[in-house]
């Protein structure tokens, strides 16, 4: 098996990290969450490198993280959300008070619903789904295992949690979300969040001061 190679954008005009995955030697890539108008940044990475996009796995469906999607999301490419955000990728203008002014939102077309459990596969690598509500209804975190990385989106960062103050927000669900799901995971795990530097299973145990194991 050849080497995953994960690159970290930092995208959008809040900063929302977005994850651009490929087999060293491959000619497929997975794109893990799409700030707004990332395709400018994601298609010269493309071509430098002979690939062809061929999912985009979106962790949730707040505009920062997927109102991208809809530019990069040509003939061929799966498009991955959670059914309990549906409301959010078919009507982003819902959420057109928390963006930036003068901001303008396409429908996301969702090819398919990912659930808690549904295994997914990143060229011969397992991928295990959590639902992880509390920041937003839909919140999904896929853990790749063999690699010990888990892409997180807003659920949890580096010393602090995601925001549970927009709508669809659960303070307490949150909280069951990070105890019962993140800080189940091995401690050498890294959380690569939707914003800010990545951290570790075993640092935000031991340290994050809003969740507490």
């Amino acid at each position: 098996m050849s080497k995953l190679v994960v690159r970290k954008m930092e995208l959008g005009p809040i900063g929302t990290n977005a994850y651009l995955l490929w087999e060293d030697g491959g000619s497929e890539a997975v794109l893990i969450d799409a700030p707004p108008d990332c395709a400018a940044e994601i298609e010269p990475v493309l071509e430098e490198h002979g690939l062809t996009l061929s999912a985009i796995w979106l962790t949730h469906g707040h505009w920062d993280h997927m109102a991208g999607a809809s530019e990069l999301a040509g003939e061929g490419v799966e498009v991955l959300g959670h059914s309990d955000d549906k409301m959010l990728f078919e009507q982003p203008a819902v959420m057109s008070a928390f963006a930036m002014p003068g901001m303008e939102f396409s429908p996301i077309g969702i090819t398919r619903w990912i659930e808690e459990g549904e295994p997914l596969n990143l060229w011969g690598r397992e991928v295990s789904v959590f639902h992880c509500p509390g920041h937003c209804p839909g919140n999904v975190v896929f853990w790749v295992p063999g690699e010990e990385l888990c892409f997180v989106g807003d659920v949890i960062f580096s010393g602090s949690i995601g925001r549970t103050d927009l709508p669809g927000g659960d303070f307490a669900a949150l909280e069951r979300s990070i105890r019962e799901k993140i800080y189940d995971l091995p401690g050498q795990t890294a959380l690569l969040p939707g914003h800010g530097p990545d951290t570790s299973v075993e640092i935000e145990r031991g340290s994050n001061p809003f969740v507490r194991p």
